[in-house]
């Protein structure tokens, strides 16, 4: 789904746009500024945890969730929305052309977001600038991307997870001994005896359970850009989420969720998992471990659906289609990784020549 928001000005009744890494509107047109109002304590209260339990048999109240009307983007599954009476769009992720579908679809509503903190342009520096590190890019691309049109503004969905965690597990661990013996070997054809030392590792069966309490397990929930990109464009500071209000969307476009709440669990308690296994090998102690099983009860459930800040660029240069995204908070870079042919071929001759010099050297 993507959301456009237009707020008019007060004072000229243009479109105007959230100033990313400010507290206000501003009117391109006249240069009016709007102030964005504060939250008051009860929008501050929508950002409590919602029950999953709750969520996942559909019961959450009405007033959490809206009807959107949205068909999928045919050639990345972007969930698009249509306002109005609008019929045909293009997708912001692809730039497909994507025609309305007839039905519509209910979906949570977010309860917070993190504003945009970096302008376009320096998300365009940081990005250039990405590009001018990577190994064997070409430079055209640096420079069509220097020039090229504006990067996009898409807050992108996330769910968030909490949980309360008991694990019980099977395993043994390994203390380390050693022994010495020794050995015969042959030194320059005569025999000679030396002492070695020998590593072994003696196993104990163990059992026992570790407990942690996960907050804020941060979950992709859609499938348009790929997972590399997204995880790559973390950490984010989850401190900063705000509740949500509109305002902040405005001059942006704000993605639906494609990756259903309980496909977001099952991936939230992947993650859990990872660490869950880390505090079962530190409690096991030893040398080293191993571990045959672990099971894993979940208490106080809740999650919260919030939307996050990517600004994005998609350019297609020398027949090839290259996208980037960049972290709308922090300006860290993921894409797609570009090769210069000749750079390769430049290099590859260069180390051919220098190891003809070096052989020469070697050979007089």
């Amino acid at each position: 789904m993507t959301d456009v928001r237009h707020w008019p000005c007060d004072a000229c009744g243009a479109d105007l746009r959230f100033a990313p890494g400010q507290t206000q509107l501003v009117c391109d047109h006249c240069g009016h500024v709007q102030k964005i109002p504060e939250a008051a304590p009860w929008e501050t209260a929508r950002l409590r945890e919602l029950p999953l339990a709750d969520a996942l048999a559909d019961r959450l109240p009405a007033s959490d969730s809206e009807l959107r009307r949205t068909t999928p983007c045919p050639s990345c599954g972007a969930l698009v929305e249509f306002e109005g009476a609008t019929h045909a769009t293009r997708c912001p992720f692809c730039a497909t052309p994507v025609v309305v579908g007839t039905g519509e679809t209910r979906l949570i509503k977010p309860q917070a977001l993190i504003p945009f903190q970096l302008t376009e342009r320096e998300a365009r520096e940081a990005m250039v600038g990405w590009l001018g590190r990577l190994w064997f890019a070409p430079n055209g691309l640096q420079q069509y991307a220097r020039k090229g049109r504006a990067l996009s503004g898409i807050y992108v969905p996330y769910w968030t997870f909490d949980a309360a965690t008991r694990s019980r597990y099977t395993g043994q661990r390994g203390d380390a001994y050693y022994t010495t013996r020794t050995v015969t070997v042959k030194v320059d054809g005569r025999p000679q005896q030396r002492t070695v030392t020998e590593r072994h590792i003696r196993w104990t069966p163990v059992s026992g359970h570790v407990a942690r309490d996960f907050d804020d397990v941060l979950v992709m929930a859609s499938h348009s850009l790929p997972r590399s990109y997204t995880e790559g464009l973390a950490p984010w500071d989850l401190s900063a989420l705000t509740p949500y209000r509109a305002d902040w969307l405005v001059g942006f476009t704000a993605e639906g969720y494609t990756v259903g709440l309980a496909e977001g669990w099952e991936h939230g308690k992947e993650i859990m998992a990872q660490v869950i296994r880390g505090d079962v090998l530190r409690d096991i102690g030893g040398d080293e471990q191993q571990v045959h099983g672990v099971q894993t009860s979940y208490a106080q459930e809740t999650f919260k659906h919030v939307l996050l800040p990517v600004w994005m660029a998609a350019y297609r240069y020398n027949g090839k289609s290259y996208r980037f995204v960049v972290n709308g908070q922090t300006g860290r870079v993921q894409g797609e990784r570009p090769w210069s042919v000749w750079k390769i071929a430049f290099a590859v001759v260069a180390l051919i020549l220098a190891g003809i010099a070096a052989y020469v050297a070697q050979h007089r």
